[in-house]
């Protein structure tokens, strides 16, 4: 029976399906249940904050390990550590227990999230076959953690958030990834460092700043959107279930992915997404009215994300030595966290000085200086690398 279950399509769903549901279960309510709890926005905003800077630090040493001791390996033991983080978590009382606490599981989490893409394309499936169940998972997660919350309790999320990574483990212990490195390719690097090897890497340095300056973007849409959106006459209920439902717009993109990420030229994949974002913000910032924003929202808030996630994996599994593929995808994601603090915070000013509209203008202004860099971009292709196929 275990056989049959090893590497199966079962595993990578249980794998991606529960993890991605879990994540969203735990992190979807975090302020609504400390305000709930007594504490202002602002000690809120310190607890998220602290879990952001932890997942910083995390990140890359997460891609080392990951290279170093192997992806199955590493993700087994992280899984655990982030049950017993989330029991404690459960227990906390004080701020300083809930910050410790809450940065403990989101920075093994956020650890984790870089390599959840690359195992979707090492897996014996296509990349889409996979990765689709995680945003289906998230969607489930969102809503489900309001029912729990609402209906039985604020702590209850956590516990079925335990649960749902327990189902998770399960998928990971049947999966068995092409190229998990190993003991074999831990001694083959003992000697090597993998960070210099990357930061030696012009083109991957130049590419972590395009990623940096477009994530800022995105991630900055993420937080504020919503609100433009209830600024622009929809409820804060209507506005939540646009939200959710542009997640479920960006399946189709995933699941089909094989059709063009490995066939169309990389430049070309990247230009799509990044004329994408430069669009919504525009129309954004010229106010055209709530449907042309709804309808914007729809159609790019998280299918240009995906998408520029599956470019991002491509592009630096074609410009960094297979050997470092973690490491640099982790290091992409904290350059994605340094750009968001910068361009957010910015934005942030710009609203309350200005408003919505002047911010979309702002940060459409930081796509054409994203879509300039991209043109000067040099990505080689790799002819045989079938990543989404």
């Amino acid at each position: 029976m275990f056989r049959k279950f090893q590497n199966s399509y079962f595993a990578y769903f249980l794998m991606y399906n529960f993890y991605f549901l879990a994540y969203a279960l735990f992190s979807t309510l975090i302020s609504v249940y400390m305000l709930d709890k007594g504490y202002s926005a602002s000690q809120v905003s310190l607890v998220v904050s602290a879990s952001f800077f932890s997942s910083m630090i995390v990140q890359p040493l997460m891609g080392i390990l990951n290279d170093k001791i192997g992806i199955k390996k590493v993700t087994i033991y992280s899984f655990l550590l982030i049950n017993i983080a989330a029991i404690f978590f459960m227990q906390a009382n004080n701020l300083l227990l809930l910050t410790v606490w809450y940065s403990a599981v989101l920075m093994l989490v956020n650890g984790v999230n870089p390599v959840m893409d690359v195992l979707a394309a090492r897996s014996p499936y296509t990349y889409g076959k996979i990765r689709i169940w995680g945003t289906f998972g998230y969607a489930m997660g969102s809503q489900l953690a309001g029912l729990i919350y609402k209906f039985i309790s604020p702590q209850a999320i956590f516990i079925v958030f335990i649960g749902m990574m327990c189902v998770s483990i399960l998928g990971v212990f049947g999966i068995d990834p092409k190229h998990n490195q190993g003991s074999k390719k831990a001694t083959q690097m003992k000697n090597d460092s993998s960070i210099g090897k990357i930061f030696k890497n012009k083109t991957y340095l130049f590419y972590l700043l395009i990623v940096a300056l477009y994530s800022g973007v995105g991630n900055t849409g993420h937080t504020y959107i919503p609100s433009m959106l209830e600024h622009s006459g929809l409820s804060v209920n209507m506005a939540t279930t646009v939200v959710a439902i542009s997640v479920i717009c960006e399946s189709p993109l995933i699941f089909f992915s094989y059709l063009f990420m490995d066939k169309v030229p990389i430049k070309k994949l990247l230009y799509i997404p990044l004329g994408i974002l430069l669009l919504q913000y525009v129309i954004y910032g010229l106010d055209l009215g709530l449907t042309s924003k709804i309808l914007l929202t729809l159609m790019s808030k998280h299918a240009t994300g995906m998408l520029l996630i599956m470019v991002t994996l491509k592009i630096v599994a074609n410009i960094v030595d297979e050997n470092y593929l973690v490491t640099a995808i982790a290091l992409v994601q904290t350059a994605r966290n340094l750009g968001t603090i910068l361009i957010q915070n910015i934005a942030g000013d710009i609203i309350d000085k200005s408003g919505y509209e002047m911010m979309s203008f702002f940060l459409a202004g930081v796509m054409v200086v994203v879509l300039v860099l991209a043109f000067f971009l040099k990505v080689p292709n790799k002819s045989n690398q079938k990543l989404f196929g």
